[in-house]
């Protein structure tokens, strides 16, 4: 049976929460995910609690979880001071760096412009080499809000320049939740018959509508590397449309093991951590 790495985005559906979630509640959840058999996932950030001051927490998390073993932790990093963080923080597998095909888009999210953020890209490929692995998210990959300059040959481009800088692993976003699944399949399918599928992912937002849709032209791609959130809970902030959300993990799980393909986790607990994750959200969304 084929199997798919499927990583699940707490720090990614928890960051846009406005009242922060007592660490141990974090802790606690991550550790059921652990006990349900995921293994690889997103679990903080390492940026200014100014920016984010959910993710205040992050050294904190990661000290209370077990030893990875095989998993994969991984945190967010967005500057120089960010990875020096991370090269620090206790259990630390991997850090993901949100590279933006949109100009308008990085300047947002990272503070810089593109022309400057490929330095930092190079920066963080030396500095975690022999140390950390490295994710870098090609956020706006399918297309933009903002009028930016965007082709499937620009997307092709930055792949090629990131793998030239020593990017192994590159998963291709959808970070507004709008593309469509026949742009999905066209760019993914491009970047598979340039680059092979091995080391390719795609992180998805959707409406509930759209969400198997958009997993299907993933598959036909030949991706078997996706990420999402238990309940669907988070996205982008900046998307202004609170139906789109991160792919809900308890709906993507049984579609991919229907179509045949091992995820490792415990299906039986996926409800009980959904209502986890919806709870919350709640709480403190």
């Amino acid at each position: 049976m084929a199997t798919v790495k499927w990583v699940e985005c707490p720090r990614d559906a928890w960051q846009g929460f406005s009242r922060f979630i007592p660490t141990e509640e974090k802790v606690a959840f991550v550790k059921n995910l652990l006990e349900a058999g995921f293994r690889h996932l997103d679990l903080t950030s390492f940026v200014s609690p100014r920016w984010v001051p959910q993710m205040a927490d992050a050294e904190e998390v990661l000290k209370s979880l077990p030893p990875p073993e095989g998993r994969t932790y991984l945190a967010i990093v967005a500057n120089e001071r960010g990875l020096e963080r991370a090269l620090k923080a206790p259990n630390l597998t991997h850090v993901g760096y949100p590279f933006s095909l949109s100009e308008t888009f990085q300047r947002k999210n990272t503070n810089r412009s593109l022309e400057e953020s490929w330095p930092l890209v190079k920066a963080i490929v030396e500095g975690t080499r022999g140390r950390l692995g490295l994710v870098v998210y090609l956020s706006m990959a399918f297309g933009n809000p903002y009028g930016d300059p965007w082709s499937v040959e620009e997307v092709l481009e930055a792949v090629a320049r990131l793998r030239e800088l020593g990017v192994e692993e590159i998963a291709l976003a959808d970070t507004y939740g709008v593309a469509e699944a026949a742009t999905i399949r066209e760019v993914l399918q491009a970047a598979v018959a340039r680059f092979g599928p091995e080391g390719l992912g795609a992180h998805l937002h959707a409406r509930p509508q759209g969400v198997l849709k958009k997993v299907e032209a993933v598959l036909e791609a030949g991706i078997t590397w996706l990420e999402g959130a238990l309940a669907g809970v988070g996205g982008c902030p900046f998307a202004g449309d609170e139906l789109i959300g991160n792919l809900p993990t308890e709906v993507v799980l049984p579609y991919l093991e229907r179509r045949g393909l091992r995820t490792g986790v415990d299906l039986a607990r996926l409800p009980l951590l959904a209502e986890e994750a919806a709870r919350l959200k709640a709480l403190y969304a």
